[in-house]
This record gives C-alpha cells, structure tokens and sequence, in this order.
C-alpha cells in the first residue's frame, strides 16, 4: 500500500514525539516493482533491508494486513534484536485458504475467481468492494469521497502483477507454526465487521497462538481501519508504545 494513506495516524505518532517510518511494498506506491518477489520470505527481507539500512533499533512493527505476516515472518528470518514490540492490524494471518483443519478459510477456487477477475478490470472490483472496505454504513465510519477515491486510486496504482501475486502470497502462506514462536509483546487489533480477513479467520487465532498477545476488537468497524478509526488506531498505538522506551522508531507496513 502507498505509505501516505495511514498518513494521518502516523501525523498523530509523530506529533507524539515518536519517529514513523513507513515502507511502500515492491510494486507498491514509491516503491520499485523488479517484476518478482511478492513472497513473504522476500518481503521479509526487504523490510529487513531497510532497517538495517536506517539502523533502526527498539522498534515498535506495525503491519496491517498483508503487512501482519511480513512483520512475522521478518521475526523468524531475522530475529527480534531490534524489535521492542510488534502490532498487528487486521492482519490477514494466520492462514485465509481454506484446508481440512482450516474450514472456514477462503476456498482456493474462489481466490482464483478473484484474482481472474482482477486481471479482466482490476478497477471494477475495487469499485464493488469499497464499501466492504470503508464500512459504508456501519455507525462510526465515515469516510469522505474524496479519501475513498485517493484509497482507490492508490491501489489502482499499484502494478497488477504484484497485487495478483501478493494476494497468492496472503491466501497460501500458513503462519500456524511461526506464531507461537514471537517473544515480544504483541497487540492485535482487528474490525468486527472485516469483509477481507474476518474476526474468527484472523485476529481470534492469532491471539490463541501468540504467547501473551492482547487482542482489541473494534466495534462495527471494517478491514480500513487506519481510514475509518485514525484516532482510536493512533491512541491505542501510542499507549502500546509507551514506556518504558520514549521516542523510538515506528515502522508501518500494509
């Protein structure tokens, strides 16, 4: 995701007195698109790329969506030395396809299905589904037609062979065996009202796996959380961030 739409909740971390970094996926906003590596063990290592380039230490990794598992998996590529602790919004963990010990997870005809349809118009999809995104009507959301459509445009922006193969990446990557493996204190927060990665798919099972995980449900809140709840997101970031480190690097991937 282009690294200006959580624009506001960053703002609000800065003006805190708290550095926010944030990491445009390959394909994605200002990033490069090489054309390949969408898979998680590559974009792992980007995002490893990058702190180690900034000299980022006693870091607070915040991931929404697609961005939960890239903070998992750089955790068990790279280890935790400069990770103080980790959030995870609406993370689409630990495993969307559905299997024989997974039923309630996404059939892998219809994520098939989906992507064909990306691949026919990527911008009508998108169009049918912004309403599931921003949760149009449900109390508390309102999100304005302008920032709808610069979300659209952002994503519409993105180059159509990562969107296609990091949705491949998030539907059948299985994180089961790397959560329990997180040693650093984990918030999880998620939107009871998440049309792309549900309540029960996502942040219920990642807060039976993660050790010691607090798990915060939003009310009546959608997958874009970062658009539809800029201030609570940002007030609860804050107080997981705290003490005892002040002023300590956050680094936002989605």
């Amino acid at each position: 995701m282009n690294s200006t739409e959580p624009g506001a909740v960053m703002l609000t971390l800065a003006e805190h007195g708290l550095r926010a970094i944030a990491l445009d996926r390959r394909g994605h906003g200002r990033s490069d698109d090489p054309g390949r590596g969408y898979d998680y063990d590559t974009l792992a290592d980007d995002v490893a790329e990058l702190i180690d380039h900034l000299d980022l230490r006693e870091l607070t990794l915040v991931g929404h969506s697609m961005g939960g598992g890239e903070i998992v998996r750089y955790l068990t590529r790279h280890g935790d030395a400069r990770v103080a602790r980790i959030a995870l919004v609406a993370a689409a963990m630990p495993l969307m396809r559905a299997t024989p010990d997974n039923p309630g997870g996404i059939p892998a005809e219809a994520a098939e299905q989906m992507r064909a349809g990306w691949r026919r118009d990527f911008g009508v999809w998108l169009t049918e589904n912004a309403d599931a995104y921003v949760g149009a009507g449900l109390p508390g959301c309102e999100v304005s037609p302008m920032r709808r459509q610069r979300v659209l445009e952002s994503i519409l922006d993105t180059s159509l062979q990562a969107a296609v193969e990091c949705n491949r990446a998030v539907v059948e990557t299985d994180f089961r065996a790397e959560l329990p493996k997180i040693a650093v204190p984990t918030l999880i927060l998620h939107g009871d009202h998440d049309a792309s990665v549900s309540l029960e798919l996502g942040a219920l099972r990642q807060a039976e796996l993660i050790p010691g995980a607090e798990l915060k449900v939003y009310e009546n809140a959608p997958h874009g959380l970062y658009l539809t709840h800029p201030d609570r997101l940002a007030a609860d970031l804050l107080a997981f961030a705290a003490a005892p480190i002040t002023a300590e690097p956050i680094t936002a991937t989605a």
